[in-house]
């Protein structure tokens, strides 16, 4: 049979968009050969499957275990060996490769040959990134031939860098670049990425091929979001955000040759270029195209508060199914917090394995457990009913001689709260239930949570969510049912945490709209008092915000984790020393 014309030249292409676990080699192996199997089945030719996808993202000090470096390579070798299985498949994969030193690796797998590796050049150190602390950087920038098309592997930042190898690959004659991403999600980042992959595919006439992780990873959730672009930086598939798939899309390969005749600037680039690239063969050209065609599909676009909201909960599913519990315990109190903390962890976990608990004090109004109860039912929940009024004062009892001469206040607030904890750790420990914690970015910020208290729990849906977002998301929730899930009364009514007669949140803090833009610029984008007065807010409310979000540091170091969902959260992306002695808000 003759060979296929210039004009026919195609390649099928499938990205892999899968939810790996850390450290669980085996069970992302057949993960991947599943992916395998199921583009080999669609005619795809090449596949492939994001960062570390072998190990899991990120793979932290599992790095400085040998033992562990010894499983992965076993685990890779078994891959290659299946690939067998599949001739007319090549594969990319990342994973570790032990050479002299450690690396962030890609393999390049056919038919049951590694024919070749690349390694990562620029490692993050910044953020929620450590990898200068496990990998060296690589040097190499091969281009791999894949059924005569000339394909372009790289691992994440390397394309974020205009002048990095991506682009010389691009330069240097690669058709398509593949880049295999773990990129976490926080708001705003996906539009953000997509103009910087259509940008790269644009400048070097390229096709442009990301694939991300899914899924959560302690603290962090990976968006997915996998997408296509061809040549002139248009969008030719995207993946559905936070969700597993298999984007298969039909790339016409001779469209970059013609846009390239087209560019004579990429002639003078490729002369420059061609020099510091390896050409390696992998797989020949085929006799004929697939005779069918796939165009590959778009998923739409979420909005910023929908992403955020599947975010929470995808990072709580996987935080709490991956670490193995089978149901959860919340306190709820008729607030907005609890509410909105009760409805994604039933869309994260069913509402079997949601537990609530009702903890009323002689403080508490009966709207709120009227608003609890009413919550319960629209989410079909289990509840418990455990006043704590009668522990409370067995409390103030055993502490009436030193507390005599002390008026009531914080102690007795903190009391309250504290017994809660009491109540939902015991639940945990008869039943084996995670216990949530409900408490938001805002009350992390300023320390508005009592550390024992309401802050005990194994994990935090909210941590990383301003209060203002809080009540943008608990609408969008109710927004998606015919009638509202989270009690309007919940929504509507001033925030107050019930542990004094008529207490306000406001009592303590600035209104939330006011409170939560001067967080963000003091804690996302480090400005300082004068800065943030010059927005507007007075100097001596900002001033107490900012004493307040830095008393509160040793809170937050004995906080649960929680969801990822803005561009700086408390944790891996902000470390700041418990003991210091700078402060922004000082006129010293």
């Amino acid at each position: 049979m003759a060979p296929a014309s210039p004009a026919d030249r195609r390649l099928r292409l499938a990205l892999a968009q899968i939810n790996p676990s850390v450290g669980d080699l085996a069970g992302n192996a057949r993960c991947i050969r599943a992916g395998m199997e199921r583009a080999a089945m669609q005619g795809v030719q090449l596949v492939c499957f994001p960062e570390l996808a072998l190990t899991g993202y990120p793979p932290e000090d599992l790095l400085l275990k040998p033992g562990f470096i010894r499983d992965t390579r076993r685990a890779l070798d078994d891959l290659i060996a299946a690939s067998k299985d599949f001739p007319r498949l090549t594969t990319v994969v990342g994973f570790v490769e032990r050479a002299e030193d450690l690396y962030n690796a890609a393999a390049v797998i056919h038919d049951g040959t590694l024919a070749g590796v690349y390694h990562k050049h620029f490692l993050p150190n910044y953020g929620v990134f450590d990898e200068n602390r496990y990998f060296q950087a690589g040097e190499g920038t091969p281009i791999f031939v894949i059924d005569g098309v000339r394909v372009g592997v790289n691992i994440c930042e390397d394309i974020w860098y205009a002048t990095g190898p991506a682009t010389l690959q691009g330069y240097a004659g690669a058709e398509v670049l593949a880049n295999i991403s773990a990129s976490p999600f926080h708001s705003g980042k996906r539009a953000g990425r997509e103009r910087m992959l259509a940008t790269r595919a644009s400048d070097t006439g390229s096709f442009v091929a990301y694939v991300n992780l899914i899924g959560g990873q302690d603290e962090i959730v990976f968006d997915g979001a996998s997408c296509v672009f061809d040549q002139r930086g248009e969008l030719l598939a995207r993946a559905p955000s936070f969700a597993d798939d298999l984007l298969v899309v039909d790339l016409n390969i001779e469209g970059v040759f013609t846009q390239r005749l087209h560019d004579p600037r990429l002639r003078k680039a490729r002369l420059e270029s061609a020099a510091q690239v390896q050409i390696i063969p992998v797989a020949p050209a085929p006799e004929q195209p697939p005779a069918d065609h796939i165009a590959g599909s778009i998923a739409p676009a979420l909005s910023d508060t929908a992403e955020i909201y599947q975010a929470l909960v995808l990072g709580t599913r996987d935080y709490v199914t991956k670490n193995g519990f089978k149901a959860v315990v919340l306190g709820l109190s008729g607030g907005i917090d609890s509410a909105l903390t009760a409805a994604i962890a039933v869309d994260a976990l069913g509402a079997a394995a949601v537990h609530g608990a009702l903890m009323p004090s002689r403080f508490s109004s009966q709207g709120s457990l009227d608003d609890a109860r009413e919550l319960a039912r629209n989410l079909g929940i289990q509840t418990f009913d455990l006043p704590i009024q009668e522990p409370v004062d067995a409390f103030l009892h055993v502490l009436e001689q030193p507390l005599a001469d002390q008026p009531p206040g914080i102690t007795q607030e903190n009391i309250q709260a504290r017994t809660r904890g009491v109540l939902l750790m015991a639940l945990s420990n008869s039943f084996g239930w995670l216990v949530l914690t409900t408490g938001n970015k805002s009350e992390m910020s300023v320390g508005y949570a009592t550390l024992y208290g309401d802050m005990a729990g194994g994990f935090a849906v909210l941590k990383d969510v301003w209060k203002t977002m809080v009540y943008q998301l608990a609408r969008l929730r109710n927004a998606e049912t015919t009638t509202p899930v989270i009690p309007l009364n919940s929504i509507e009514k001033p925030p107050s945490a019930e542990l004094r007669p008529d207490q306000r949140d406001t009592d303590a803090l600035p209104p939330y709209d006011v409170l939560d833009p001067i967080l963000r610029a003091y804690v996302e984008d480090d400005e300082s008092l004068a800065e943030i007065v010059a927005r507007g807010f007075p100097a001596d409310e900002v001033r107490r915000v900012l004493r307040l979000v830095d008393h509160s540091e040793y809170k937050r170091r004995q906080s649960a984790p929680g969801v990822k969902v803005t561009p700086r959260a408390f944790g891996r992306d902000r470390r700041l020393p418990l003991t210091s002695g700078y402060h922004n808000w000082s006129d010293e």
